[in-house]
């Protein structure tokens, strides 16, 4: 049964941890928009700020509605099935794969321009491996740190962004009149903004942070990180691109493309700037990758609480970390870091197409959300055209990076997704087939070795040993007195997405009604003939439907509140699907 959480993120905390990522955007962003749109740059920037803002009500809506963690993957467990909710997972692990191994090189890549003498592989390693140590700590002790990069990254933005200002002040806009009157980039000012919105898109990559890991803010935060994370994204990016705009010609951006901000800072005339946006851009990158260690934490609990990872990693340690998944992200981040040669830009194309497809996955999540749970209370909601607009924006860009030319000697962006992909989604589909599999293996064991008549005996039961464990998790449906239409909907659920033989189906009444459960009898009865490989056990109970009843059936059975199921709630429901400690929607 999953812990308790100890610790609860306020605001700032909360905003911190996934602010890291999704600020740290401003680094990279200007120069890379700059590069595609030209002196339309800051434009395209406005643009996505507009998407995110979209995307506001559309995560909000969504987490409101079902505040547990998985992000995508929630949203989509509880509105279709296992296998296209575990579609969003693998894409969601990647990009965090590919978030942390990147912001973990660029962040040694500038503590190298300040220390020469540094191992860039090594000192990623180790930055890694600190991070690592830090979670295993506690998500408390995380976001202190992450507290105090996230203060110091905004007042260096702030600090930056006025040293500019008072430069340009005093010796006029020259630069940029010069920039605007360059030739428009791609033959047309539509083309040169969409490759540079395709681009941008980037910069707001740790916005679904966030709602990874929900369960551990405090009530009312999720929407207050999301407000934060926009506000910073929509003052700092496209202001940063103006002023790049305003202080350095076009042709020369590419020449600074990995160091743009400090020298920015450097053509104010300001000795000490510099090196310290070389300081603030090594430190928030570490955030970034402090963002993905707690993200993916969540994603992962959430993922082995569902059967789709092995059990083995739930182990807690005494701070309540789910150290086993830390340390592997760890392990899987530092091959990923040997296998490319510390050639980490490889990775951008597993970086671009699995963050833009994630926040796709999140605007169909709401929509089949609208659909398929349209009486789950939600505490806002986002308007239908907005949610287009917004998963249609995310498909521009999606295409603008997946249709992109390479760099010169570089692999296409997708065939880099794929390489990571396709690996991926075969081991999700291992753990979603794993019984079908089991039973393949007993087949093929048992024609290879029939002569073996012993062997044979002895692998046949234990593999049908682990089978019957595997199936003998028992499920519960509580049901409010469902049609018959309704409970096979549930049956079929259960036979589809569940490894299972076993499901009692639970009635709880205030005061007894024989004329609700005489006729769930029947219906029971009808579903035990057409379901002959399912046991179902009928029950009646009196008294209170709610999160203390649930534990305490939860305990009596000993089965986990996350293999008890209900029926969307109405709006005269007393209580919010996340204080029922877990129970999953199936109807």
């Amino acid at each position: 049964m999953k812990q308790e959480k100890i610790t609860k993120l306020s605001e700032l905390q909360a905003t911190a941890i996934c602010g890291n990522d999704i600020t740290s955007s401003v680094l990279y962003v200007s120069a890379l928009t700059i590069i595609a749109a030209g002196q339309y740059a800051w434009i395209s920037l406005l643009i996505v700020a507009v998407v995110l803002y979209l995307f506001r009500k559309i995560y909000g809506e969504v987490v409101g509605a079902l505040p547990l963690n998985g992000g995508a993957y929630n949203a989509l467990l509880n509105t279709t099935s296992k296998q296209v909710a575990s579609l969003a997972a693998a894409l969601t692990l990647l990009s965090y794969m590919a978030t942390a191994v990147i912001s973990a090189s660029e962040a040694m890549h500038y503590l190298h321009s300040i220390i020469p003498a540094l191992p860039i592989t090594s000192a990623t390693i180790g930055l890694l491996s600190f991070f690592m140590g830090l979670t295993i700590l506690g998500i408390g002790e995380s976001a202190m740190v992450a507290v105090i990069i996230f203060l110091f990254h905004m007042t260096t933005l702030v600090l930056l962004c006025s040293t500019i200002g008072i430069y340009l002040a005093q010796h006029g806009l020259s630069v940029f009149i010069a920039n605007n009157r360059q030739p428009v980039p791609h033959g047309t000012v539509t083309m040169a903004i969409f490759w540079g919105f395709s681009a941008a898109m980037l910069g707001i990559s740790g916005f679904e942070s966030s709602a990874n890991f929900v369960e551990e803010q405090k009530p009312g935060v999720f929407p207050k990180t999301l407000r934060n994370m926009w506000l910073a994204v929509s003052i700092f990016n496209p202001l940063m691109a103006f002023l790049a705009l305003a202080l350095i010609p076009i042709p020369e951006v590419k020449l600074h493309e990995a160091d743009l901000l400090s020298h920015m800072a450097g053509l104010t005339g300001n000795q000490l700037l510099p090196t310290l946006v070389s300081v603030d851009a090594f430190l928030v990158l570490s955030g970034a990758v402090l963002t993905s260690f707690v993200g993916v934490t969540g994603l992962l609990e959430r993922m082995t609480l569902d059967r789709i990872m092995p059990a083995f990693f739930l182990k807690k340690n005494k701070r309540g970390s789910s150290y086993r998944i830390i340390i592997l992200f760890f392990l899987l981040s530092a091959s990923i870091l040997f296998l490319t040669h510390g050639r980490v830009g490889v990775l951008a194309g597993v970086y671009t197409i699995s963050f833009l497809s994630v926040m796709g996955l999140f605007g169909i999540g709401n929509i089949l959300l609208k659909i398929r749970r349209k009486r789950l209370p939600r505490p806002e909601k986002a308007g239908w055209i907005s949610v287009f607009v917004a998963v249609l924006f995310v498909a521009i860009a999606l295409a603008g990076n997946v249709i992109k030319e390479p760099e010169p000697g570089s692999p296409a962006n997708l065939t880099i997704f794929l390489e990571y992909f396709i690996p991926t989604m075969l081991f999700v589909g291992i753990m979603l087939n794993k019984t079908a599999l089991l039973e393949l293996v007993l087949n093929f064991v048992e024609y290879l070795f029939v002569p073996v008549a012993k062997m044979v005996s002895r692998i046949n039961r234990g593999v049908s040993d682990l089978i019957d464990r595997i199936t003998s998790q028992e499920f519960v449906f509580f049901t409010r007195g469902d049609n018959l239409a309704n409970l096979n909907k549930v049956l079929l659920y259960i036979k589809n997405n569940e490894h299972t033989k076993k499901i009692k189906i639970v009635t709880v009444q205030k005061e007894h009604d024989e004329e609700i459960c005489s006729k769930l009898r029947q219906d029971i009865e009808f579903l035990d003939r057409e379901y002959p490989e399912i046991e179902i056990e009928y029950v009646e109970l009196t008294g209170t439907f709610g999160p203390e009843l649930i534990q305490k059936l939860s305990r009596e059975w000993n089965i986990p509140v996350n293999f008890m199921f209900i029926g969307s709630p109405g709006d005269r429901f007393p209580y919010r699907i996340e204080e029922l400690g877990g129970v999953r929607l199936i109807i």
